[in-house]
């Protein structure tokens, strides 16, 4: 059944229609429905990340790509009218190429919209996320958003969720502007939220994490660790800026210990913080694909299983250290 929003405003205790558009009200869908939806993706779902924008597919461009909290893509194709059939179509067709997307190709579409690598910013997003529990890519969720719907496609809609477990959904959109001059937008959604998550919490690539150390000849490792510290991420920074050079000083540094240095130098305003950051490296530390950074980087579980601690560089590659450094100043 197609989707109809209409809102009343009250006034002298009357109920008078508001009716009303985006660009009636000098509001451009482009400029100002997009940045929205980036700045507050809670209009898409409660735990939806958005980490990509004009996705390039082999269809052409999907409008976003956000992940949520189960580690399901999430493909958003927004439409700044209504939601005809052909939509469907469209998103399936994105959904199908981007379910063969791996780690390293997701982790490029996030530093190209965030500055940051998908894991800082899955961490930086979810509350109380493990990434080492987290597996990546094995649904897909649809998310059509528009601002009306085509009663066939929301017969669609409901067909392939209740029939085949699809992770699809349509979001109708309805902006409005009182008569004292606030500006609403609502929503409705054709398949309740939670019905609709329910079909997509299932999982499939993991990150796979390790603590065996790489085994590389000199020259090789040097040109993996100079790659690694060149990247934008916020992590790898850390790790060249900050951990390094401490640990070329010390011998041993402990997890306490390096958080008062992280406060020391301002890089975090509380050890709060300063664990948080970490708690990221330490997360990059043991990426099974990172097993470079394990070559040079000694730690311990002391306390628990989970938990790096006691950092140190292995002494064979001190010098490599101070070279690679010296370098990239």
């Amino acid at each position: 059944m197609a989707t109809e929003i209409k809102t009343w405003e009250i006034i002298d205790g009357e109920l008078t229609e508001i009716n009303t558009t985006l660009a009636q009200n000098g509001r451009k869908e482009k400029d100002d429905l997009e940045k929205w939806l980036k700045t507050n993706p809670k209009i898409l779902g409660d735990n939806i990340l958005i980490f990509g924008e004009q996705v390039w597919t082999r269809s052409g461009p999907l409008d976003y790509l956000g992940i949520d909290d189960n580690g399901n893509l999430v493909i958003v194709e927004l439409k700044r009218d209504k939601l005809a059939r052909d939509v469907l179509a469209q998103a399936i067709d994105y959904a199908s190429d981007v379910a063969n997307y791996d780690i390293e190709k997701l982790n490029e579409i996030c530093l190209k919209y965030s500055g940051n690598s998908l894991e800082d910013y899955i961490v930086e997003y979810f509350d109380n996320i493990e990434l080492d529990d987290l597996l990546i890519n094995q649904a897909q969720r649809l998310l059509l958003v528009g601002f009306s719907i085509d009663e066939a496609l929301s017969r669609m809609i409901e067909w392939l969720s209740s029939k085949y477990d699809l992770g699809i959904n349509a979001i109708i959109l309805n902006y409005v502007k009182t008569s004292s001059g606030n500006e609403l937008l609502s929503r409705t959604v054709i398949i309740p939220e939670e019905i609709e998550k329910e079909k997509t919490n299932r999982k499939k690539f993991t990150i796979p994490m390790s603590d065996e150390p790489g085994s590389y000849e000199d020259e090789k490792l040097k040109e993996l660790l100079k790659n690694y510290l060149n990247n934008n991420q916020w992590s790898s920074k850390r790790i060249r800026d900050i951990l390094l050079p401490v640990l070329l000083k010390k011998e041993k540094i402990t997890r306490n210990q390096l958080k008062k240095e992280f406060v020391k130098v301002g890089e975090a305003t509380d050890e709060n913080k300063a664990g948080y950051f970490i708690a990221l490296i330490s997360n990059q530390l043991g990426q099974a694909k990172k097993d470079f950074l394990r070559q040079i980087i000694h730690y311990e579980y002391p306390k628990y299983q989970w938990e790096k601690d006691n950092f140190s560089l292995v002494p064979e590659y001190k010098e490599l250290v101070k070279e690679i450094l010296e370098k990239n100043k």
